[in-house]
């Protein structure tokens, strides 16, 4: 290592730190790797850790047997990439966010002539295209009232058709189909429209008068809707009483901490009214790195296709990388971006909010302690307690219609928004199981890794999941939970059932009242249930397809050879006949093309 030590590029980069395992222990970015990397150490008498350091960072530095560097071409480069590899391969040593929502916008294309408003969460294309934004909560109800309480064209088909619909029957919409508005007459309903989204008081206060009239007219169904709507949006204006004179457009990150917690804090201003606020916990350690922390919760939070609506991000703490990370947005939006810390003045009284609440969700955070058996498990385990656990099973009939399913928990509940089914190719278990875990790992730029995975099933495929995730460069604990073999079977007789976790310190023989072993098969009867589930549906619809291809004349080995050659049933029913007839004889293809057609 010293001769690596001695042999640094001078230059913008990304440096990683791997143990003797090789595993990764840390991700960096360096505008000098040379000068950054050896900060770390003490080349004489031998190589050793700086005496300077803290002691997460000391321990780290310890522990590290191997260097590796990644050479880019600016700084800018380097966060990006540092970001991503963080994200993708959890280094055990690095603060680990965990904020991979993208939030809703509303947005309006001005350039048409009857224009409608609609949700996005990416960027979307017009010169003329207006958002309002982002809503981490209650943007479906702001949609949903704009068109209860403006009649504009309701649908976006509406306009194709050339006369009113039952929309305009109702009050919903003013026809522009049929030419009963004009383009004039409507920008006024659009202007209604705008004032609704700018004032939420004003909005919340129409929906209350459209809710008293339903319940009035015993339409109590109706007026619970705009109930529900009400309260969506009430979540929103969580800090009316800050504005500021100026119209200004700010994004606002406040960085938090006590003892082992951490919380990120973003609030929006637009148009000098706080109208939307953001927030995420994240565990820290000793030492901890707050540069590090803005840098990757701003450059995650601004993906490549985010709109982004504000001029300025104001940040509680001065940042070091704010010029990189300046140019890098400017270019990823397409306009100038300015990072500011201030220090007095009305931003500095933003911060000063930030800060505040920042102070009170850490307070409620103590005031709801992790539950005990999450502490039960990382004891067990020993790792770091684990918020988010993600657990995989498969399920096939006879090496038929196989199928894998993974169910994700989140600080103890299901989370089955994030739930993912797998159509499998592999004939049997190991290979399934392989197949599955593989793909969620090439996944893992997109949808960074848990904190646990839970396999069910025995060493065999523990083991197997720990070599994936080795060969990917990801630190990720792996446990599995196996049904005890009994005379090379699993023994599975109601009230006698025994199960074995699987763990990186061996086997665990846990009795069946163990808390710890239940919350293992919880979490594995769940993704059973699930995996059950889809390969029912799969094998019903399989077999509705091929009983619909038993045609005079055409039995299963023609079947089976329509489904190797076309590979679904919808190719099979879209073929033209000179594609059947490459599988089926001519007679053969024009029974099944003709019995097709009625099906």
């Amino acid at each position: 290592m010293l001769q690596t030590l001695k042999n640094l590029p001078d230059g913008p980069g990304v440096y990683q730190y791997f143990d003797r395992d090789g595993r990764l222990l840390y991700v960096g970015k360096a505008k000098s790797l040379k000068k950054r990397v050896k900060s770390y150490f003490r080349l004489s008498p031998d190589v050793a850790p700086a005496p300077n350091l803290g002691a997460r960072i000391y321990r780290m530095v310890s522990q590290t047997a191997r260097i590796e560097t990644i050479v880019t071409q600016s700084e800018s480069d380097a966060l990006l990439l540092e970001n991503s590899l963080i994200k993708q391969l959890k280094p055990k040593y690095n603060i680990l966010l965990r904020d991979d929502k993208t939030y809703p916008y509303i947005y309006i294309d001005l350039s048409l002539p009857f224009p409608r408003f609609e949700l996005t969460r990416k960027v979307v294309k017009g010169k003329k295209v207006k958002y309002f934004g982002p809503f981490p909560s209650g943007a479906k109800a702001i949609l949903s009232s704009l068109y209860e309480l403006v009649p504009l064209v309701q649908k976006r088909g509406c306009l194709r058709g050339k006369r009113a619909c039952l929309f305009h029957q109702i009050g919903r919409c003013a026809a522009p189909c049929e030419g009963k508005i004009d383009e004039t007459g409507y920008s006024k309903l659009i202007e209604e429209a705008l004032g609704y989204i700018h004032n939420k008081k004003r909005l919340v206060c129409a929906l209350k008068r459209k809710m008293e009239f339903y319940a009035e007219s015993m339409r109590f169904e109706e007026a619970a809707e705009i109930r529900d709507r009400i309260e969506a949006i009430g979540k929103i204006e969580e800090f009316s009483s800050a504005d500021l004179a100026k119209l200004e457009n700010l994004d606002i990150f406040t960085v938090g901490f006590d003892g082992s917690d951490g919380v990120i804090v973003r609030m929006f201003m637009r148009e000098g009214k706080i109208v939307a606020s953001s927030h995420t916990h994240f565990a820290i350690d000793e030492d901890m790195d707050i540069q590090e922390i803005y840098r990757r919760s701003i450059l995650e939070f601004y993906g490549p296709e985010t709109p982004f609506t504000a001029n300025t991000i104001v940040t509680a703490h001065t940042l070091e990388d704010a010029a990189e990370l300046s140019d890098l947005l400017s270019i990823r939006v397409g306009k100038r971006v300015s990072i500011v810390s201030p220090k007095r003045g009305d931003k500095k009284r933003l911060v000063e909010l930030g800060r505040q609440n920042a102070v009170e969700l850490l307070k409620q955070q103590k005031q709801r302690p992790e539950p005990e058996i999450a502490k039960q498990i990382a004891q067990l385990l020993d790792i770091p307690t684990p918020q988010r656990i993600e657990v995989f099973d498969n399920s096939h009939l006879m090496g038929k219609a196989a199928v894998g399913a993974m169910v994700v928990m989140h600080r103890q509940k299901w989370e089955k928004e994030s739930y993912r089914h797998y159509n499998l190719d592999s004939k049997d278990e190991y290979g399934q199981m392989r197949e599955m875990l593989s793909r969620r790992i090439e996944s893992f730029d997109r949808n960074p890794p848990p904190d646990l995975w839970v396999i069910d099933g025995g060493e065999t495929l523990r083991r197997l999941a720990v070599d994936l995730l080795k060969e990917a460069g990801v630190n990720l604990p792996v446990a599995a939970i196996a049904k005890e073999k009994v005379d090379a079977k699993a023994h599975r007789a109601k009230g006698a059932a025994k199960d074995i976790l699987h763990t990186s310190k061996g086997e665990l023989r846990l009795m069946t009242t163990d808390g710890r072993l239940q919350w293992f098969q919880r979490l594995r009867d769940e993704a059973h249930r699930f995996a059950i589930t889809f390969h029912k549906r799969q094998r019903l619809k399989e077999e509705k397809e091929i009983s619909l291809l038993k045609v005079k004349g055409i039995g299963p080995a023609k079947v089976k050879r329509l489904l190797d050659f076309f590979g679904s049933f919808e190719a099979i029913r879209d073929a033209g006949m000179e594609e059947l007839c490459t599988v089926l004889s001519e007679k053969d293809a024009a029974s099944l093309r003709n019995h097709l057609k009625n099906v």
